[in-house]
Parts: C-alpha cells; sequence; structure tokens
C-alpha cells in the first residue's frame, strides 16, 4: 500500500482521545462532590443564645432535608430538646391550615424564654410565641433575634492619624504643583512650605500633623519609571482583530519612589532638616504617629530587602533621628504574614512581633528607651494571628500553631496578658480550631477538625477555657457508605533525618488495596503559608483528580511556613529547592507500607508557585517524577511580581534568581512534561512560562504546550485546563 494511500486510510478513520473516559470521570466526580456534603450531618451548628446567659439553643441538621433544635444548659451542659417538635409542628399546621413537619421545622430564628419551657421564633414570615407547658402556639410582637454569626471580635481599629486637617482646626495641609502648601480653614490664600517638589520629586499624601497643630510630616517619592508587560488577547469577545493590553508590573530589582516623610515646622513655614541614613531604602514606612506630647514622630521602617525593620523616632524639635527597636535577620523578616505592632500606654510602650527565638512571638517593648519589657509568649510555637486585643484589660486572644499534643500546623486559641501572665489555653483537642463566642463572652463553641475527622463542636468557658460538653459530634457513615474514604494524614521524616514533614493522602472512591495505583503530586511550596489542608472536607480538587485513578499526595516540605524560623529559611534563595528532599523521601516512606501506591508512575501538577515548583521537580527530579503538568509558573523569579519574589529571594538581584530559574536547567528534563498558560494572566507574567518554553526548544525537548485562551491566572483550572491537564497524566501514568 502507498504511502498517500494509508495517509488517507488514517485520516478517515474517526477521532479517538487516547483516554475516552477523561470526562465522563469529570462529570461523575462533580456530580459526588456536589452531593457530598449533603451526606454528612451535625457537622454545624446554628446557635441561638439566651438574653439571660444561662441557656443557649442551636439547630443542627440529623439527616437529609431534617434537622433539631437543642436547648443547652450552659453550667451542666445538659441538653435536651429546645421544645416539643411534634407538638410545634402539629400547632403550625392547625394556625396554617398546611403541613409542617417536626422533622424540618422552617424555623429562622429562635430566642429561649427565661425561667420557662416558652420559645419565641420566626417561621413562615411571622413571630410566633410556643408554650412547651401548655402547647399553646400565638403570634408574638417580640423579635427572636439571631446571634448565628458572633464571632471572635477583630483587633480594635486603631485611630487613624492621618487627616489634612489640623487638630485645632486652623490649618488644611494640600499639595499644590508637587510641592506642601497649609491653607487657612478660614479662607486666603495657601502658604508653601516648600518649593523644590517636582514631578520627578513630589511631595504628596499621607498628612501627619502633631497634637499641638505645630508641626507637619508629609512624604515625599521620586518618580520611578514603570515597568509594563504586554498581554495580546488573541480572541476578545467583542471584537474580531487582537487587542493589546498594557498593565505596570515592577519585577524584583526595578527602582522603587522611596517615599519618605518629611518633616516641616508650621509656624516658621521651614523644614527641618533630617537625616535619612536610618530609613533611606524604604520598602514600605508603616506606623506613622506623634507622641501624645507632639515630641516625636515615630513609624515602622521595612527596609527594601526585608532583612531589617526599624522603629523610628524623629525628634521634633531638632529632627534628630533614633533607632528605638530594631530588628534584623541573615535571611529575611517574614513582614508579609507574621508583622504585629501595637502601640499601648498612649505611646509609652508597643507590641512588636519577632522571631528572635526561632519561633513567631509577641513582645512589649519601652518606647522611650526601647528596651524589652517582657516576652508576652514564648515556646516552640508561633503566634499565628492576634485575633483580639483588648488594652484595658491588658488581654490578647490569639491563635496559635504548634501548640503541643497537636499536629503542629492546627489552629489553636490562647489567651494571654501582656505581662505575659495568665496565659490560658482556649482549646485543646487534636484538630484545627474556630471560636464562636457568646453574646456576654461568658462562653464559647470551639468546632475542631481534622482531614480524618469530621468537626466536632464543644462548648467552653471563657474564664479558663475550661469543657463544659461536647454538643456534637459529626457523622459522616452516609458518605462513607457511597465508597468514599477519609484522607490520610502521614508524616515521615525530613532531609535531615529528625523533622517530621506532614502530608496526606487521598484514595480514589471505592479504593481497591489490591490494586496498585500511579501516585500523584499536588504541589504548592510558596514560603508564605503552609498549604496541606488540617480541617474536615468531603471534597476538593484533589478528590476530583484521585477518580482518574490515582493516589494523590500532598505535603508541606521544609521552606514553607509556620514551621519555625529554621524550617522557614530552607526556602531563602533557594525557591528551586521546593522541599523536594523532604517530599521525595516521605512518597518513598508512605509506600514502603502502602503496596498499592506504585512508584514506578510519579506525576506532578501545581500552579503558579506550584507550576515553577512542578517544572522544578521534572528537571532536578526526573528520576523520581515521571509526569508533570505545570500550569502559569513564575518559572523565573526576575519574570514575576516584586514583592513576592523580593520577600523570599531578596535585593538587590543577584546570581541565585539566575541560579533557581528552571530556564537555566531547561536542558535536564526527562519525562513527560505539559506547560499551561493563561494568555490574559496578570498575576504571573506570561512571559515566565513562554521563556522556559524557549529554553526547553533549544535544549531540543519534547513536551506539551496549551495555552488557554481568554484565562487568567490559575488557567488549568478552567474547564478546558482541567480536562487536558488529567487526560495528560492519565494518558502518561495510567496502563
Amino acid at each position: 500500500m502507498s504511502r498517500p494511500l494509508l495517509f488517507l486510510l488514517l485520516a478517515a478513520q474517526p477521532f479517538q482521545a487516547v483516554t475516552a473516559d477523561i470526562r465522563p470521570t469529570i462529570e461523575r466526580a462533580a456530580r459526588f462532590g456536589q452531593e457530598s456534603g449533603s451526606l454528612v450531618f451535625r457537622d454545624e451548628i446554628h446557635p441561638f443564645w439566651a438574653a439571660d446567659g444561662k441557656s443557649l439553643a442551636y439547630r443542627v441538621d440529623t439527616g437529609i432535608g431534617e434537622h433539631r433544635f437543642i436547648r443547652v444548659d450552659l453550667e451542666t451542659g445538659v441538653k435536651s430538646d429546645a421544645f416539643e417538635h411534634q407538638a410545634l409542628a402539629a400547632a403550625l399546621t392547625e394556625k396554617l391550615k398546611r403541613k409542617v413537619d417536626a422533622h424540618a421545622l422552617p424555623i429562622e430564628t429562635l430566642a429561649l424564654v427565661a425561667d420557662s419551657e416558652a420559645v419565641i421564633f420566626r417561621a413562615f414570615g411571622e413571630q410566633w410565641r410556643f408554650d412547651g407547658k401548655t402547647g399553646t402556639l400565638k403570634k408574638s410582637e417580640i423579635p427572636a433575634t439571631d446571634s448565628a454569626l458572633l464571632s471572635p471580635q477583630m483587633v480594635t481599629e486603631k485611630p487613624d492619624p492621618r487627616s489634612d486637617l489640623s487638630p485645632n482646626g486652623t490649618w488644611r495641609a494640600v499639595i499644590r504643583n508637587h510641592n506642601l502648601a497649609i491653607e487657612p480653614t478660614a479662607g486666603g490664600d495657601p502658604e508653601f512650605l516648600t518649593s523644590d517638589g517636582s514631578e520627578a520629586d513630589a511631595y504628596h499624601t499621607p498628612f501627619l500633623w502633631s497634637p499641638d497643630s505645630a508641626k507637619l510630616a508629609a512624604y515625599r517619592a521620586r518618580a520611578v519609571e514603570k515597568r509594563k508587560i504586554y498581554i495580546v488577547q488573541s480572541t476578545p469577545k467583542d471584537q474580531l482583530q487582537p487587542k493589546l493590553i498594557t498593565h505596570d508590573y515592577a519585577k524584583p530589582g526595578d527602582d522603587v519612589p522611596l517615599a519618605k516623610p518629611h518633616f516641616f515646622d508650621v509656624a516658621a513655614r521651614r523644614e527641618i532638616p533630617v537625616d535619612d541614613k536610618l530609613f533611606a531604602m524604604p520598602w514600605e514606612i508603616t506606623e506613622e504617629t506623634w507622641s501624645a506630647d507632639s515630641a516625636e514622630f515615630r513609624f515602622v521602617y521595612n527596609q527594601r530587602g526585608h532583612q531589617v525593620m526599624r522603629v523610628v523616632g524623629m525628634n521634633a524639635e531638632n529632627g534628630s533621628v533614633r533607632v528605638i527597636h530594631e530588628e534584623k535577620s541573615a535571611t529575611f523578616i517574614d513582614y508579609s504574614q507574621k508583622y504585629f505592632f501595637r502601640s499601648l500606654q498612649n505611646g509609652a510602650e508597643f507590641l512588636w512581633a519577632s522571631e528572635r527565638s526561632g519561633y513567631n512571638h509577641l513582645y512589649r517593648f519601652d518606647t522611650k528607651t526601647g528596651t524589652l519589657i517582657n516576652a508576652v509568649t514564648t515556646g516552640d510555637w508561633n503566634v499565628r494571628e492576634v485575633v483580639e486585643f483588648d488594652e484595658a484589660a491588658g488581654s490578647l486572644l490569639l491563635k496559635a500553631v504548634g501548640l503541643p499534643g497537636s499536629d503542629p500546623y492546627h489552629a489553636h486559641f490562647v489567651r494571654v496578658k501582656i505581662d505575659g501572665s495568665s496565659f490560658t489555653r482556649l482549646t485543646d483537642a487534636d484538630g484545627d480550631h474556630a471560636l464562636r463566642f457568646s453574646p456576654d463572652r461568658s462562653h464559647y463553641l470551639a468546632t475542631w477538625s481534622r482531614v480524618d475527622q469530621p468537626p466536632v463542636t464543644e462548648l467552653r468557658r471563657t474564664a479558663d477555657g475550661g469543657k463544659i460538653a461536647e454538643l456534637e459530634r459529626a457523622n459522616d457513615s452516609a458518605l462513607r457508605a457511597k465508597g468514599w474514604s477519609r484522607p490520610e494524614r502521614f508524616t515521615a521524616k525530613g532531609r535531615d533525618g529528625k523533622t517530621d514533614i506532614y502530608g496526606i493522602i487521598i484514595r480514589p472512591l471505592h479504593f481497591d488495596p489490591a490494586r496498585k495505583y500511579p501516585v500523584v503530586e499536588d504541589i504548592y511550596a510558596g514560603p508564605h503559608d503552609h498549604f496541606v489542608p488540617k480541617s474536615y472536607r468531603t471534597w476538593s480538587g484533589k478528590n476530583a483528580m484521585a477518580e482518574h485513578g490515582f493516589i494523590i499526595v500532598n505535603i508541606d516540605g521544609m521552606g514553607t511556613n509556620w514551621r519555625g524560623k529554621a524550617f522557614h529559611d530552607v526556602c531563602w534563595k533557594n525557591l528551586m529547592d521546593s522541599g523536594f528532599p523532604d517530599r521525595i523521601p516521605w512518597i518513598k516512606a508512605a509506600a514502603a507500607t502502602r503496596p498499592w501506591m506504585d512508584l514506578s508512575r510519579v506525576g506532578i501538577f501545581g500552579g503558579s508557585a506550584g507550576g515553577q515548583s512542578t517544572l522544578a521537580g521534572m528537571l532536578n527530579h526526573g528520576d523520581f517524577y515521571h509526569v508533570g503538568v505545570a500550569d502559569c509558573g513564575c518559572h523565573d523569579n526576575r519574570m514575576d511580581k516584586i514583592w513576592w519574589n523580593e520577600a523570599w529571594m531578596g535585593w538587590p538581584v543577584d546570581e541565585s534568581y539566575k541560579r533557581n530559574s528552571n530556564a537555566t536547567h531547561a536542558a535536564k528534563l526527562k519525562g513527560k512534561l505539559m506547560l499551561i498558560v493563561g494568555e490574559l494572566d496578570h498575576n504571573v507574567d506570561p512571559a515566565s512560562t513562554y521563556q522556559v518554553l524557549a529554553a526547553l526548544q533549544e535544549a531540543g525537548h519534547a513536551f506539551d504546550f496549551i495555552p488557554i485562551i481568554n484565562a487568567g491566572h490559575g488557567a488549568a483550572d478552567t474547564p478546558y485546563g482541567n480536562f487536558r491537564r488529567a487526560e495528560f497524566l492519565v494518558r502518561h501514568l495510567r496502563p
């Protein structure tokens, strides 16, 4: 048979996808994911706190389309029905002349009447009062309040000292032709405090007046050329021809405006000279404020490169500058996640977060002397968040991770005084926690879960954190009866042979331990956080990917956040590492006791920083990872946004940027690779992907490339991107 005839015969055959079952699998997984949450019961409670502070009522789902209302004595924790459900349903049925189901009473809000069996509730658009003792139901004028959304209060907002109006109301600060001026509020011409401002070096807001209105601080910043990135939208919805999209996008090493405060004597109409050597290279200046006596202007200086942060004071009379407090790091200061500053005692003291001990803790300093008064918290754990701060009581409510007796990533809550005393744990279960307080804050609900433990809700006392009762423990037996299994937690030693590395294993529905499954890692190794799920979920994209016949693993290796400074520092100028020296031993350790994990077929996928890590895994660990799909990756940190990359790779830009670039190592590729990019990605410059494409082509490698038209960042999560990603992994990993 001639070659042309053979070609025509082949071309005439209908196209058959290599993996024809991919789309039905995706659709089936989506349907199951939508259904899965409805198969877990008693996982959430909707609370209604009694006004007298003695009891609590709540609604809890007990089955599909069914729920019940429970009453709890806050002192003893004893539970009972909030009312007789059948009697109330019968009373409503009689009143409304329509059938009301006792198992699905449509009560929107509920109030327990003090010292009685009566309840006031809202249903069917009306307020009702039901007396459980007499069984009588009547309409009520008293509204039933809903306190279900009460939660820990946010940190009290600080007053904003920035204003164009002077405290005495006499002057208004303005910018005129790039210069600073003051205008009398009573009317009249502006009086200029500066004359040297220009478009290239202009004065600007914010304005910060001293409390006595005698001094004024304002900013000055140089103009810098803004880098533009250019994106071609090939297929606009509103026209045939492509569109060129331009937007500002600073990258590592670019010039920044260097905005700095300048200092003015309003009465003398002059600038007070200040030596700026203590804040010469600002990435950011924040927390600007004046001392109560107008003697000093203060701010927090974050030096570009994020290795120095200072609390700085500027003398209002002579412009002298002092360091009140200084934090330095040989690697980086994690200002984006762990920064906390709060002035106390009208500026006499301040709270400051620091990793000086190797863990993130709070410290109290004397503002006048800069000396440490006390550590507020200590230990081999991290303060994750200041949830509440009550200065009058000198008390803090903190979210903490790494407390003893639990997975080090599980969120717990503690209360402590600013002098470091009265440290009280408000949660203690081995799980990830959330709190909801009663209106008078005497009690709270602590709900915790793990990936392998459905939610548990406890009633606790605020005074000492003591548990009064376990109110509900969720039941997912109906979900597991459908062939679903809870994710498995697994821990193995990291690269140093000592540090525990935590991750999870997700199996497909109807998992068969007699089979062998390819192993696929869902990776995201960004240093700004940790990424392995810690709380209970019935379904996610990881479960959907497992449905293609994979075992999905998700791991937090070294270089990710919230395990302590040494663990985190592994990422410093080393994003290519991505924790692989911890991930690979973890996967091998898991497979050693799980014969259904087939390490002869290992895949990896991720997006954004996960896309960068995916390709780094393929390039540098190609003997282990055989197939990878990298989506919208920041493959070269010089090509990505300035703030994220300088935070971990440092400034100035040095050889480490090139050393960590995937383009630099493109020739090392082994295995099967797919690169995906959204043509309209504004988060990571799409050129980052195109440049690594060029390097791979230059090295002569075969690979798949899928641009997703009209998609932005996370293009692999679009329907078409998800289909192609799954199809590629199935095609190269499944027999």
